[in-house]
């Protein structure tokens, strides 16, 4: 940073995953000159893609399925079809198999969901309508910084239903097939199901599906990368790859820096530059379950039982409520379930970019304690193979990735932690410290805009819009 003299650029930004993105493009809409620098060799951070298994089947490393990023309020506002991306969405946004052939979708309208699940197709709509109605007014406030809402009372309604655990918004259900879909969604936050606050994850996920879908970059994740680096170079931007930061005596002079970075990164890079307070509280910063996960790569599609799963870009794989809950509190308490929750995605069967002909992907992952170095291949594949008999018979090739390969690839994922910290309801509002603004750090001119900040993870850029605001506002009086 340059305190005299003219700066190299107005802003640095470290980190190009999707919030470092959003956070460059921003400044750089406002006419300001912005460099972006990537520690790898192609921007995107979890928006990458790759041959992990074999020739001609592409994977995506982290990130697959994107109902956030389709949603997103600033990503909306982005040419980025010009720049390549064309999202697919499949019919069924999730699909939930239970034992003996039942399954559960999330799918179309309401209306539609509602009249699959039977005895609770009344209660859905109760819930879900009023949330489907209001949510385009409050996704604006849902993703940011806790501040007096622009809609109150619409908000008031999601807060109340969202503050609450989701084992007990389950309790308006009776069918194993809602409840069972109901706690799919909420286990998304990487919590017990018992923690306050957990069906805010589970309305807004199905939320965005009722009035969005659940749609898959063809090609590939990359390609969202690819479309808002295209973006961000053709407004002037500057994107250099290869550039590890570890301390921030290498960045250009600038007015402005942001990092796209976690807590413990911030600590490591520049530890002297923050004030004993604030350096306590990164500290004290708590991150929460890891990911183990797995690629295959298959000579057919993967054999549900029930049939209506080939609709769904994504499988919720764990039973019912009570098992789901269950898995999930053992890994929140440092343990491995021999029956762990999966989140599974199989895009091949809608994008025919992602294996040779008659060849599918798929991508899947279970939740373990942070830091966990146990291989939960088994574990994974036999709660597949429990809903598709005969899963293994079409494997070709696994690549796998625990919580330490997860780290190495994104430094953000510390422990395997893809949400950049425990959403709880201690962190959800004052991540990753108590301040006035949460995008501020204790150095004048830097400022945090990683998934450690309101709203928290997710594939939506609005950490990274929300810190740019705030930066425009500090340091170039632009409102």
């Amino acid at each position: 940073m340059s305190n005299s003299g003219k700066a190299d650029f107005d802003a640095v930004v470290v980190g190009s995953g999707p919030n470092g993105l959003a956070a460059a493009i921003t400044l750089q809409q406002r006419g300001l000159s912005v460099l972006l620098l990537e520690a790898k060799d192609q921007p995107g951070g979890g928006m990458r893609s790759a041959e992990l298994t074999l020739p001609g089947f592409t994977h995506d490393i982290c990130s697959a399925i994107h109902p956030m990023a389709a949603l997103s309020p600033f990503f909306s506002t982005l040419p980025l079809r010009e720049h390549g991306l064309e999202y697919i969405y499949p019919q069924v946004a999730a699909a939930h198999p239970f034992d003996g052939g039942k399954v559960a979708l999330l799918q179309g309208s309401v209306a539609d969901t509602a009249s699959l699940l039977r005895a609770d197709a009344s209660a859905y709509r109760e819930l879900l309508s009023p949330m489907v109605a209001d949510f385009p007014a409050i996704i604006g406030d849902i993703l940011g910084p806790l501040h007096f809402p622009r809609h109150p009372l619409a908000m008031a309604r999601f807060g109340w239903k969202g503050l609450q655990p989701a084992t007990r918004l389950a309790g308006g259900f009776k069918t194993i097939e809602a409840r069972g879909l109901w706690a799919g969604m909420a286990a998304h936050s990487m919590l017990p199901l018992t923690n306050i606050a957990t069906a805010a994850i589970g309305l807004v996920l199905m939320t965005t599906g009722h009035l969005k879908g659940w749609p898959l970059p063809r090609r590939g994740t990359f390609s969202l990368a690819t479309a808002l680096s295209s973006y961000f170079t053709s407004i002037g931007g500057t994107i250099q790859t290869g550039f590890e930061v570890t301390s921030l005596e290498q960045l250009p002079s600038s007015r402005a820096v942001l990092l796209d970075l976690t807590p413990r990164q911030l600590l490591r890079i520049g530890g002297h530059r923050w004030s004993p307070l604030y350096k306590a509280q990164l500290e004290r910063y708590r991150y929460g379950m890891g990911v183990f996960k797995v690629d295959w790569a298959l000579d057919g599609p993967i054999p549900f039982t029930a049939a209506s799963c080939h609709l769904a870009g994504t499988v919720h794989i764990g039973n019912t409520l009570e098992e789901i809950t269950a898995a999930e509190q053992l890994v929140w308490e440092g343990g491995h379930p021999d029956k762990p929750f999966v989140l599974l995605a199989q895009p091949s069967l809608f994008d025919d970019t992602r294996a040779p002909a008659g060849k599918h992907t798929a991508w899947a992952y279970c939740h373990v304690p942070n830091g966990s170095r146990q291989d939960m291949t088994a574990a994974i594949e036999g709660q597949i193979e429990r809903f598709a008999p005969g899963f293994r018979e079409r494997i070709l090739a696994r690549h796998v990735m625990d919580t330490a390969q997860m780290e190495h690839y994104n430094a953000n994922y510390i422990g395997g932690d893809i949400n950049g910290g425990a959403i709880d309801l201690s962190q959800l509002f004052t991540r990753p410290a108590l301040r006035f603004s949460p995008y501020r750090t204790s150095a004048k001119g830097i400022y945090i805009c990683s998934a450690s900040t309101p709203p928290g993870g997710g594939v939506h850029g609005m950490c990274g819009w929300h810190a740019a605001q705030r930066a425009l506002r500090d340091v170039f009086n632009i409102h």
